[in-house]
């Protein structure tokens, strides 16, 4: 949810040198791996469509690469973030959890398991970070354009 709702933010604002990508680091994280019903049902509310197969999921674990290229690092738990730390691709990256990078204290809790209510609980959550956060993303941004 949060992948969509960054690169609507971005569309939204004509930011388009912006390069999000979204992958899964716990040990249930797996490649191809199709968004839920229920994030799909409620991002909807937001006018964002997300088809079968068009977004499917990354395991970091497997494409360490991903790690290696990105600038900026934004998990949901500071479980995520303590994992990440095991990965050498990480030395010297920027990583928050999305709270921690909106001010805040906390994690944002997987909504997998929970319905339709759960899910738009964490992304009016999500949302909400972005948004207060949205000035020093971009303000980070250009220091590597």
């Amino acid at each position: 949810m949060a992948h969509a709702l960054l690169e609507k933010m971005l569309a939204e604002r004509g930011v388009n040198h912006f390069n999000v990508r979204s992958g899964g680091i716990a040990i249930y994280a797996r490649d191809g791996m199709l968004a839920s019903l229920d994030a799909r049902l409620v991002l909807r509310e937001l006018d964002i469509y997300i088809g079968d197969g068009e977004f499917v999921s990354t395991d970091l674990k497997r494409h360490r690469h991903l790690i290696e290229q990105a600038h900026l690092i934004l998990t949901m738990t500071n479980e995520q973030k303590q994992m990440l730390d095991a990965y050498p691709e990480v030395a010297g990256k920027r990583v928050f959890t999305l709270r921690e990078f909106a001010g805040e204290d906390g994690d944002i809790d997987d909504p997998a398991m929970q319905g339709e209510e759960a899910f738009r609980a964490r992304m009016e959550e999500i949302q909400r970070c972005l948004e207060k956060s949205f000035d020093d993303l971009l303000k980070m941004s250009h220091e590597h354009i």
